[in-house]
Protein backbone atom coordinates (compact mmCIF):
# COMPACT_ATOMS: atom_id res chain seq x y z
CA UNK A 1 0.00 0.00 0.00
CA UNK A 2 1.08 3.60 -0.68
CA UNK A 3 0.63 6.56 1.63
CA UNK A 4 -2.45 8.51 0.55
CA UNK A 5 -0.73 11.86 0.01
CA UNK A 6 2.04 10.20 -2.02
CA UNK A 7 -0.50 8.28 -4.12
CA UNK A 8 -2.42 11.50 -4.80
CA UNK A 9 0.82 13.13 -5.88
CA UNK A 10 1.46 10.27 -8.29
CA UNK A 11 -2.08 10.58 -9.67
CA UNK A 12 -1.55 14.29 -10.32
CA UNK A 13 1.80 13.56 -11.99
CA UNK A 14 0.29 10.87 -14.23
CA UNK A 15 -2.58 13.18 -15.16
CA UNK A 16 -0.16 16.00 -16.01
CA UNK A 17 2.08 13.75 -18.14
CA UNK A 18 -0.89 12.19 -19.93
CA UNK A 19 -2.51 15.56 -20.51
CA UNK A 20 0.64 17.00 -22.06
CA UNK A 21 1.00 13.85 -24.20
CA UNK A 22 -2.51 14.54 -25.53
CA UNK A 23 -1.70 18.20 -26.14
CA UNK A 24 1.48 17.41 -28.07
CA UNK A 25 0.08 14.38 -29.90
CA UNK A 26 1.26 15.58 -33.29
CA UNK A 27 4.76 16.38 -32.01
CA UNK A 28 5.47 13.11 -30.20
CA UNK A 29 3.60 11.00 -32.81
CA UNK A 30 1.62 9.08 -30.16
CA UNK A 31 -2.14 8.83 -30.65
CA UNK A 32 -4.08 10.69 -27.97
CA UNK A 33 -6.32 7.68 -27.39
CA UNK A 34 -3.35 5.59 -26.22
CA UNK A 35 -2.32 8.35 -23.80
CA UNK A 36 -5.87 8.70 -22.46
CA UNK A 37 -6.31 4.96 -21.85
CA UNK A 38 -2.95 4.59 -20.08
CA UNK A 39 -3.65 7.70 -18.02
CA UNK A 40 -7.08 6.39 -17.00
CA UNK A 41 -5.93 2.94 -15.90
CA UNK A 42 -2.78 4.15 -14.07
CA UNK A 43 -4.66 6.85 -12.13
CA UNK A 44 -7.23 4.29 -10.98
CA UNK A 45 -4.40 1.87 -10.13
CA UNK A 46 -2.84 4.39 -7.76
CA UNK A 47 -6.28 5.15 -6.31
CA UNK A 48 -6.61 1.46 -5.45
CA UNK A 49 -3.12 1.30 -3.91
CA UNK A 50 -3.64 3.94 -1.22
CA UNK A 51 -3.54 3.13 2.49
CA UNK A 52 -7.27 3.82 2.76
CA UNK A 53 -8.01 1.31 0.01
CA UNK A 54 -10.96 -1.02 0.52
CA UNK A 55 -11.41 -3.35 -2.42
CA UNK A 56 -15.18 -3.68 -2.13
CA UNK A 57 -15.85 0.04 -1.65
CA UNK A 58 -13.39 1.10 -4.34
CA UNK A 59 -14.83 -1.37 -6.82
CA UNK A 60 -18.30 0.04 -6.20
CA UNK A 61 -16.92 3.56 -6.79
CA UNK A 62 -15.20 2.48 -10.01
CA UNK A 63 -18.30 0.69 -11.25
CA UNK A 64 -20.37 3.76 -10.43
CA UNK A 65 -18.05 6.00 -12.45
CA UNK A 66 -17.99 3.47 -15.27
CA UNK A 67 -21.79 3.52 -15.31
CA UNK A 68 -21.83 7.32 -15.60
CA UNK A 69 -19.18 7.27 -18.32
CA UNK A 70 -20.94 4.46 -20.19
CA UNK A 71 -24.10 6.52 -20.39
CA UNK A 72 -22.17 9.23 -22.21
CA UNK A 73 -20.35 6.73 -24.43
CA UNK A 74 -23.56 4.95 -25.50
CA UNK A 75 -25.23 8.32 -26.09
CA UNK A 76 -22.27 9.40 -28.20
CA UNK A 77 -22.28 6.16 -30.20
CA UNK A 78 -26.03 6.40 -30.82
CA UNK A 79 -25.91 10.06 -31.86
CA UNK A 80 -22.89 9.51 -34.14
CA UNK A 81 -24.63 6.54 -35.78
CA UNK A 82 -27.79 8.56 -36.45
CA UNK A 83 -25.75 11.41 -37.93
CA UNK A 84 -23.74 9.01 -40.10
CA UNK A 85 -27.00 7.40 -41.23
CA UNK A 86 -28.35 10.77 -42.36
CA UNK A 87 -25.01 11.54 -43.98
CA UNK A 88 -24.91 8.27 -45.96
CA UNK A 89 -28.40 8.98 -47.28
CA UNK A 90 -27.17 12.49 -48.20
CA UNK A 91 -29.95 13.81 -46.00
CA UNK A 92 -27.97 16.92 -45.06
CA UNK A 93 -28.58 18.11 -48.61
CA UNK A 94 -31.98 19.20 -47.28
CA UNK A 95 -30.20 21.68 -44.99
CA UNK A 96 -27.38 22.69 -47.32
CA UNK A 97 -29.90 23.51 -50.04
CA UNK A 98 -31.45 26.05 -47.63
CA UNK A 99 -28.13 27.91 -47.24
CA UNK A 100 -28.06 30.13 -50.29
CA UNK A 101 -24.98 32.20 -49.54
CA UNK A 102 -21.32 31.84 -50.43
CA UNK A 103 -20.31 34.81 -48.28
CA UNK A 104 -17.85 33.75 -45.61
CA UNK A 105 -19.11 36.29 -43.08
CA UNK A 106 -22.79 35.46 -43.63
CA UNK A 107 -22.02 31.76 -43.42
CA UNK A 108 -20.26 32.31 -40.10
CA UNK A 109 -23.31 34.01 -38.57
CA UNK A 110 -25.78 31.51 -40.03
CA UNK A 111 -23.83 28.53 -38.68
CA UNK A 112 -23.36 30.24 -35.30
CA UNK A 113 -27.05 30.97 -34.73
CA UNK A 114 -28.30 27.63 -36.08
CA UNK A 115 -25.92 25.86 -33.70
CA UNK A 116 -26.86 28.10 -30.75
CA UNK A 117 -30.59 27.43 -30.95
CA UNK A 118 -30.27 23.79 -32.00
CA UNK A 119 -28.04 23.13 -28.98
CA UNK A 120 -30.69 24.53 -26.65
CA UNK A 121 -33.17 21.93 -27.92
CA UNK A 122 -30.88 18.93 -28.37
CA UNK A 123 -27.67 19.25 -26.38
CA UNK A 124 -24.21 20.61 -27.14
CA UNK A 125 -22.68 17.22 -27.96
CA UNK A 126 -25.37 16.04 -30.39
CA UNK A 127 -25.56 19.49 -31.99
CA UNK A 128 -21.80 19.57 -32.57
CA UNK A 129 -21.87 16.15 -34.20
CA UNK A 130 -24.74 17.24 -36.47
CA UNK A 131 -23.23 20.61 -37.42
CA UNK A 132 -19.68 19.38 -38.00
CA UNK A 133 -21.04 16.59 -40.17
CA UNK A 134 -23.03 19.18 -42.10
CA UNK A 135 -19.95 21.38 -42.52
CA UNK A 136 -17.98 18.45 -43.88
CA UNK A 137 -20.55 18.24 -46.65
CA UNK A 138 -20.84 22.00 -47.12
CA UNK A 139 -17.26 23.34 -47.00
CA UNK A 140 -14.72 21.35 -49.02
CA UNK A 141 -11.64 23.24 -47.77
CA UNK A 142 -10.48 21.82 -44.43
CA UNK A 143 -8.85 25.01 -43.08
CA UNK A 144 -11.99 27.03 -43.76
CA UNK A 145 -14.08 24.28 -42.22
CA UNK A 146 -12.00 24.13 -39.02
CA UNK A 147 -12.69 27.80 -38.28
CA UNK A 148 -16.42 27.21 -38.66
CA UNK A 149 -16.06 24.05 -36.57
CA UNK A 150 -14.52 26.13 -33.78
CA UNK A 151 -17.47 28.55 -33.79
CA UNK A 152 -19.76 25.50 -33.65
CA UNK A 153 -18.07 24.47 -30.37
CA UNK A 154 -18.45 27.96 -28.86
CA UNK A 155 -22.03 28.34 -30.09
CA UNK A 156 -23.04 24.84 -28.97
CA UNK A 157 -21.67 25.38 -25.45
CA UNK A 158 -23.25 28.84 -25.19
CA UNK A 159 -26.57 27.56 -26.52
CA UNK A 160 -26.57 24.59 -24.17
CA UNK A 161 -26.01 26.72 -21.07
CA UNK A 162 -29.37 28.51 -20.96
CA UNK A 163 -31.75 25.54 -21.03
CA UNK A 164 -31.97 22.60 -18.59
CA UNK A 165 -31.54 20.03 -21.36
CA UNK A 166 -28.83 21.80 -23.38
CA UNK A 167 -25.81 20.78 -21.30
CA UNK A 168 -25.17 17.91 -18.91
CA UNK A 169 -24.09 20.25 -16.07
CA UNK A 170 -27.21 22.39 -16.41
CA UNK A 171 -29.24 19.18 -16.41
CA UNK A 172 -27.46 18.09 -13.19
CA UNK A 173 -28.34 21.36 -11.47
CA UNK A 174 -31.91 21.14 -12.77
CA UNK A 175 -32.46 17.56 -11.60
CA UNK A 176 -30.99 18.36 -8.18
CA UNK A 177 -33.36 21.31 -7.72
CA UNK A 178 -30.70 24.03 -7.87
CA UNK A 179 -32.28 25.78 -10.85
CA UNK A 180 -35.75 25.87 -12.41
CA UNK A 181 -36.58 25.82 -16.10
CA UNK A 182 -38.08 29.26 -16.61
CA UNK A 183 -35.64 31.09 -14.33
CA UNK A 184 -32.51 29.67 -15.94
CA UNK A 185 -33.85 30.34 -19.44
CA UNK A 186 -34.81 33.91 -18.57
CA UNK A 187 -31.59 34.81 -16.74
CA UNK A 188 -28.99 33.01 -18.87
CA UNK A 189 -30.32 33.61 -22.38
CA UNK A 190 -28.96 37.14 -22.69
CA UNK A 191 -25.45 36.36 -21.32
CA UNK A 192 -25.26 33.27 -23.53
CA UNK A 193 -26.27 35.01 -26.74
CA UNK A 194 -23.95 37.96 -26.00
CA UNK A 195 -21.11 35.46 -25.60
CA UNK A 196 -21.99 34.06 -29.03
CA UNK A 197 -22.23 37.48 -30.67
CA UNK A 198 -18.86 38.55 -29.25
CA UNK A 199 -17.27 35.37 -30.59
CA UNK A 200 -18.88 35.89 -34.02
CA UNK A 201 -17.64 39.49 -34.16
CA UNK A 202 -14.11 38.42 -33.26
CA UNK A 203 -14.16 35.55 -35.75
CA UNK A 204 -15.61 37.77 -38.45
CA UNK A 205 -13.09 40.61 -38.22
CA UNK A 206 -11.08 40.66 -41.40
CA UNK A 207 -13.13 37.81 -42.87
CA UNK A 208 -13.89 38.75 -46.45
CA UNK A 209 -14.82 37.17 -49.73
CA UNK A 210 -16.77 34.07 -50.64
CA UNK A 211 -16.21 30.36 -50.61
CA UNK A 212 -15.15 29.19 -54.09
CA UNK A 213 -17.48 26.21 -53.99
CA UNK A 214 -20.10 24.87 -51.63
CA UNK A 215 -21.27 21.27 -51.60
CA UNK A 216 -24.87 22.20 -52.37
CA UNK A 217 -23.69 23.68 -55.68
CA UNK A 218 -22.27 20.35 -56.77
CA UNK A 219 -24.81 18.83 -59.13
CA UNK A 220 -23.27 15.41 -58.58
CA UNK A 221 -24.59 15.23 -55.05
CA UNK A 222 -27.89 13.40 -55.43
CA UNK A 223 -29.90 12.17 -52.49
CA UNK A 224 -29.96 8.44 -51.89
CA UNK A 225 -33.31 6.58 -51.89
CA UNK A 226 -35.22 7.57 -48.76
CA UNK A 227 -32.83 10.45 -48.06
CA UNK A 228 -35.48 12.98 -47.05
CA UNK A 229 -37.37 10.43 -44.95
CA UNK A 230 -34.21 9.46 -43.08
CA UNK A 231 -33.24 13.12 -42.59
CA UNK A 232 -36.55 14.13 -41.03
CA UNK A 233 -36.87 10.90 -39.04
CA UNK A 234 -33.27 11.22 -37.83
CA UNK A 235 -33.68 14.85 -36.80
CA UNK A 236 -36.97 13.99 -35.10
CA UNK A 237 -35.26 11.10 -33.32
CA UNK A 238 -32.58 13.43 -31.93
CA UNK A 239 -35.16 15.99 -30.79
CA UNK A 240 -37.18 13.15 -29.25
CA UNK A 241 -34.38 12.28 -26.79
CA UNK A 242 -34.92 15.17 -24.29
CA UNK A 243 -38.70 14.70 -24.62
CA UNK A 244 -38.32 11.00 -23.82
CA UNK A 245 -36.21 11.87 -20.77
CA UNK A 246 -38.79 14.39 -19.54
CA UNK A 247 -41.66 11.93 -20.00
CA UNK A 248 -40.06 8.78 -18.57
CA UNK A 249 -37.24 9.96 -16.31
CA UNK A 250 -34.89 7.53 -18.06
CA UNK A 251 -31.39 8.82 -18.88
CA UNK A 252 -30.72 10.30 -22.36
CA UNK A 253 -28.73 7.29 -23.59
CA UNK A 254 -31.90 5.18 -23.35
CA UNK A 255 -33.69 7.67 -25.56
CA UNK A 256 -30.92 7.68 -28.15
CA UNK A 257 -30.85 3.86 -28.17
CA UNK A 258 -34.62 3.78 -28.71
CA UNK A 259 -34.25 6.32 -31.53
CA UNK A 260 -31.47 4.25 -33.08
CA UNK A 261 -33.59 1.10 -32.90
CA UNK A 262 -36.53 2.82 -34.60
CA UNK A 263 -34.31 4.25 -37.38
CA UNK A 264 -32.72 0.81 -37.79
CA UNK A 265 -36.21 -0.64 -38.32
CA UNK A 266 -37.16 2.12 -40.77
CA UNK A 267 -34.00 1.72 -42.88
CA UNK A 268 -34.41 -2.05 -42.99
CA UNK A 269 -37.99 -1.60 -44.23
CA UNK A 270 -37.03 1.02 -46.83
CA UNK A 271 -34.11 -0.98 -48.25
CA UNK A 272 -35.33 -4.53 -47.63
CA UNK A 273 -35.94 -5.34 -51.31
CA UNK A 274 -32.72 -3.93 -52.78
CA UNK A 275 -29.48 -5.86 -52.31
CA UNK A 276 -27.45 -2.97 -53.73
CA UNK A 277 -28.29 -0.73 -50.78
CA UNK A 278 -26.25 -2.51 -48.12
CA UNK A 279 -24.13 0.64 -47.65
CA UNK A 280 -27.27 2.43 -46.41
CA UNK A 281 -28.03 -0.08 -43.67
CA UNK A 282 -26.91 0.49 -40.09
CA UNK A 283 -24.51 -2.50 -39.82
CA UNK A 284 -22.48 -0.85 -42.59
CA UNK A 285 -22.94 2.60 -41.03
CA UNK A 286 -21.42 1.36 -37.78
CA UNK A 287 -18.13 0.66 -39.56
CA UNK A 288 -17.82 4.39 -40.29
CA UNK A 289 -17.98 5.46 -36.65
CA UNK A 290 -14.77 6.96 -35.26
CA UNK A 291 -14.19 4.28 -32.61
CA UNK A 292 -10.81 5.75 -31.68
CA UNK A 293 -12.44 9.07 -30.79
CA UNK A 294 -15.06 7.34 -28.65
CA UNK A 295 -12.43 5.34 -26.75
CA UNK A 296 -10.45 8.56 -26.21
CA UNK A 297 -13.53 10.06 -24.63
CA UNK A 298 -13.84 6.96 -22.41
CA UNK A 299 -10.23 7.33 -21.21
CA UNK A 300 -10.55 11.03 -20.41
CA UNK A 301 -13.77 10.61 -18.45
CA UNK A 302 -12.45 7.62 -16.47
CA UNK A 303 -9.33 9.59 -15.56
CA UNK A 304 -11.43 12.51 -14.33
CA UNK A 305 -13.45 9.99 -12.33
CA UNK A 306 -10.25 8.86 -10.59
CA UNK A 307 -9.41 12.47 -9.65
CA UNK A 308 -12.89 12.82 -8.21
CA UNK A 309 -12.78 9.44 -6.42
CA UNK A 310 -9.64 10.31 -4.43
CA UNK A 311 -11.06 13.72 -3.52
CA UNK A 312 -8.67 15.91 -5.52
CA UNK A 313 -11.42 17.83 -7.29
CA UNK A 314 -13.34 18.34 -4.07
CA UNK A 315 -10.15 19.52 -2.35
CA UNK A 316 -9.63 22.09 -5.09
CA UNK A 317 -13.22 23.29 -4.81
CA UNK A 318 -12.95 23.69 -1.03
CA UNK A 319 -9.63 25.51 -1.47
CA UNK A 320 -11.41 28.08 -3.63
CA UNK A 321 -14.22 28.39 -1.11
CA UNK A 322 -11.79 28.91 1.78
CA UNK A 323 -9.36 31.35 0.17
CA UNK A 324 -11.41 33.30 -2.37
CA UNK A 325 -14.64 34.07 -0.41
CA UNK A 326 -16.22 35.57 -3.54
CA UNK A 327 -18.99 33.52 -5.13
CA UNK A 328 -18.99 35.18 -8.58
CA UNK A 329 -15.20 34.86 -8.73
CA UNK A 330 -15.37 31.20 -7.63
CA UNK A 331 -17.96 30.45 -10.33
CA UNK A 332 -15.83 32.22 -12.94
CA UNK A 333 -12.76 30.25 -11.81
CA UNK A 334 -14.68 26.98 -12.04
CA UNK A 335 -15.52 27.87 -15.64
CA UNK A 336 -11.84 28.51 -16.40
CA UNK A 337 -10.80 25.23 -14.77
CA UNK A 338 -13.47 23.40 -16.77
CA UNK A 339 -11.40 24.20 -19.88
CA UNK A 340 -8.86 21.71 -18.53
CA UNK A 341 -10.91 19.33 -16.38
CA UNK A 342 -14.34 17.95 -17.23
CA UNK A 343 -17.09 20.24 -15.96
CA UNK A 344 -19.33 17.44 -14.67
CA UNK A 345 -17.28 16.49 -11.58
CA UNK A 346 -16.44 20.16 -10.99
CA UNK A 347 -20.12 21.04 -10.83
CA UNK A 348 -20.80 17.96 -8.71
CA UNK A 349 -18.13 19.12 -6.25
CA UNK A 350 -19.59 22.63 -6.21
CA UNK A 351 -23.04 21.26 -5.48
CA UNK A 352 -21.50 19.58 -2.45
CA UNK A 353 -19.87 22.84 -1.31
CA UNK A 354 -23.04 24.90 -1.17
CA UNK A 355 -26.27 23.47 0.23
CA UNK A 356 -29.78 24.33 -0.91
CA UNK A 357 -30.98 25.68 2.48
CA UNK A 358 -28.22 28.33 2.34
CA UNK A 359 -28.40 28.92 -1.41
CA UNK A 360 -31.96 28.03 -2.49
CA UNK A 361 -33.22 27.23 -5.96
CA UNK A 362 -32.38 29.84 -8.60
CA UNK A 363 -29.82 31.64 -6.43
CA UNK A 364 -27.37 33.62 -8.53
CA UNK A 365 -24.52 31.26 -7.64
CA UNK A 366 -26.29 28.30 -9.27
CA UNK A 367 -27.19 30.20 -12.42
CA UNK A 368 -23.67 31.58 -12.78
CA UNK A 369 -22.17 28.12 -12.27
CA UNK A 370 -24.52 26.77 -14.97
CA UNK A 371 -23.29 29.44 -17.40
CA UNK A 372 -19.60 29.24 -16.46
CA UNK A 373 -19.32 25.45 -16.41
CA UNK A 374 -21.23 25.25 -19.70
CA UNK A 375 -19.27 27.84 -21.68
CA UNK A 376 -15.84 27.81 -20.01
CA UNK A 377 -15.01 24.49 -21.64
CA UNK A 378 -14.84 26.24 -25.03
CA UNK A 379 -11.52 27.86 -24.09
CA UNK A 380 -9.62 24.65 -24.86
CA UNK A 381 -10.68 22.04 -27.41
CA UNK A 382 -10.45 19.30 -24.79
CA UNK A 383 -12.55 21.22 -22.25
CA UNK A 384 -16.02 20.18 -23.37
CA UNK A 385 -17.86 17.29 -24.96
CA UNK A 386 -18.45 19.54 -27.99
CA UNK A 387 -14.72 20.23 -28.31
CA UNK A 388 -13.80 16.56 -27.94
CA UNK A 389 -16.37 15.70 -30.63
CA UNK A 390 -14.80 18.27 -32.98
CA UNK A 391 -11.36 16.93 -32.13
CA UNK A 392 -12.44 13.40 -33.00
CA UNK A 393 -14.40 14.23 -36.16
CA UNK A 394 -11.94 16.69 -37.70
CA UNK A 395 -8.66 15.58 -36.05
CA UNK A 396 -8.19 19.10 -34.67
CA UNK A 397 -4.73 19.86 -33.32
CA UNK A 398 -4.80 21.02 -29.68
CA UNK A 399 -2.08 23.63 -30.31
CA UNK A 400 -3.87 24.99 -33.39
CA UNK A 401 -7.04 25.49 -31.37
CA UNK A 402 -5.16 27.09 -28.47
CA UNK A 403 -3.32 29.55 -30.75
CA UNK A 404 -6.23 30.59 -32.94
CA UNK A 405 -9.41 29.99 -30.98
CA UNK A 406 -8.74 29.99 -27.22
CA UNK A 407 -8.37 33.76 -26.81
CA UNK A 408 -11.64 34.35 -28.70
CA UNK A 409 -13.43 31.78 -26.54
CA UNK A 410 -11.97 33.39 -23.39
CA UNK A 411 -13.14 36.89 -24.35
CA UNK A 412 -16.54 35.47 -25.29
CA UNK A 413 -16.78 33.62 -21.97
CA UNK A 414 -15.80 36.63 -19.84
CA UNK A 415 -18.21 38.85 -21.80
CA UNK A 416 -21.10 36.59 -20.83
CA UNK A 417 -19.98 36.59 -17.19
CA UNK A 418 -19.85 40.40 -17.22
CA UNK A 419 -23.31 40.65 -18.76
CA UNK A 420 -24.76 38.29 -16.16
CA UNK A 421 -23.20 40.24 -13.28
CA UNK A 422 -24.50 43.53 -14.66
CA UNK A 423 -27.90 41.94 -15.27
CA UNK A 424 -28.13 40.65 -11.72
CA UNK A 425 -26.57 43.68 -10.08
CA UNK A 426 -23.70 41.66 -8.62
CA UNK A 427 -20.83 43.75 -9.98
CA UNK A 428 -20.56 45.62 -6.68
CA UNK A 429 -19.53 42.41 -4.89
CA UNK A 430 -16.14 42.32 -6.61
Amino acid sequence: MIETSFANGLIILVFAIGYFAIIFEYNIKINKTASALIMAVVTWMFAFLTEQHNTTDDLHILIGHLGDVSQIIFFLLGAMTLVELIDCHKGFKVVTDMIQTNSKKKMLWIIGFITFFLSAVLDNLTTTIVMVSLLRKLIPDREERLMLGAIVVIAANAGGAWTPIGDVTTTMLWINGNISTLAVMKNLFFPSIIALVIALLLFGRGMKGSYPQLAHNAEAQVSEPGGRVIFYCGLGALIFVPIFKALTGLPPFMGILLSLGVLWLITDLIHRSDIGREHLRIPQILTRIDTSGVIFFLGILLCIGALEAVGLLQAFAYFLNTHVHNLPLIATSIGLVSAVIDNVPLVAATMGMYDLPTYPMDSSIWQLIAYCAGTGGSILVIGSAAGVALMGLEKVNFIWYMKKISWIALVSYLSGVGVYLLQEGLLSRF
